[in-house]
């Protein structure tokens, strides 16, 4: 009997990729507490979007909810965390209300965004946030303010038909994890359409997102087929998706695990580029290439287009707990 010959294939391994600082933080800050107060902690809403993360954590005693109302009473003296999209100011105060202990995993870049629309409320400024309707990350940012104080716009469509009550008094924010190229094109017709329109000092889109999208547009000319390691409901995964395609990649692909890979649509590719979403393990990369393994001839390349070297602080309730 002939033996199968596996079919070579070039891997272009796209970096950085995976965890972001902001999500191993929200993830050791759900660690910390199972270790320091026991289980059950709660977490309300995915820490991060990923059901492996969540699954994990869910082992080790986390209990996701949606709301606070789903703590039981009996456990109402247990911890509740609030995931790194961050949350309306209505939830803290909740929280406060049913005397619950809560920790806050937010990702301090999704905070900065926060205190910036708190700024330019108190400015007087009309606000504009560029983001994606229902995403936790925009529910949180438009609670900071009291309704109708910041407007979402999601398209350069949206920004033609909006009307401002002053558009002399008028600033924008960003949801962190957005197209970086898709982002331009709305800020520069808002620029057109309000030339006085104030920006953030400093960019809303996050280090982690841009730099996943940038080493992507990287390898995406020189592959056949690119597979992005990330939760449906991750936006930044799928941001990386798009970013490939529009970069020269149309064969790319968001999967969340090996299994979910459909090899028939992966076609006759001799070069696959790799990549993962902000809250993907590297355990679910490594994964997906002991099954390309299995089929295919590999070899690696290892494409690096910057190093992070970030990190942020626990909330100073864990530390001595992380300190032991």
């Amino acid at each position: 009997m002939a033996s199968f010959q596996k079919k070579p294939l070039k891997i272009l391994m796209s970096s950085p990729r995976g965890f972001c600082a902001g999500v191993v933080r929200a993830i050791e800050i759900v660690e910390i507490a199972l270790q320091k107060y026991g289980a059950p902690v709660y977490v309300r809403h995915e820490i991060v979007h990923n059901r492996y993360v969540v699954e994990d954590l869910e082992q080790k005693g986390a209990v996701f909810v949606e709301e606070l109302d789903e703590i039981p009473e009996e456990h109402s003296d247990r911890p509740v965390i609030f995931s790194a999209h961050g949350v309306p100011k209505a939830v803290p105060a909740d929280a406060k209300s049913r005397n619950l202990f809560y920790l806050d995993a937010t990702c301090p870049l999704v905070s900065k965004v926060h205190v910036e629309a708190e700024r330019h409320y108190a400015d007087g400024n009309e606000i504009i946030l560029i983001g994606h309707s229902g995403h936790p990350e925009v529910v949180g940012t438009m609670g900071q303010l009291p309704d109708g104080a910041i407007t979402l716009i999601e398209t350069v469509e949206d920004v033609n038909s909006f009307q401002p009550a002053s558009p002399d008094r008028l600033a924008y924010i960003t949801q962190t994890t957005l197209s970086v190229d898709d982002t331009k094109e709305i800020v520069s017709a808002l620029r057109e359409r309000f030339p006085a329109i104030a920006a953030p000092h400093k960019e809303d889109i996050c280090y982690a997102t841009t730099n996943r999208q940038e080493a992507v547009k990287e390898i995406a000319g020189s592959c056949d087929t690119l597979l992005v390691v990330g939760a449906p409901n991750s936006s930044n995964s799928r941001r990386l998706v798009e970013v490939a395609m529009k970069a020269g990649c149309p064969n790319a692909f968001l999967v969340q695990r090996a299994k979910d890979i459909d090899w028939t649509t992966l076609g006759s590719m001799r070069v696959l580029g790799i990549s993962a979403g902000a809250s993907a393990p590297e355990i679910l990369v490594e994964e997906v290439i002991d099954a390309l393994r299995e089929r295919y001839d590999v070899t690696f390349e290892m494409v690096t287009t910057k190093e992070e070297h970030v990190s942020f602080k626990i909330p100073r309730e864990l530390r001595q707990a992380a300190a032991e």
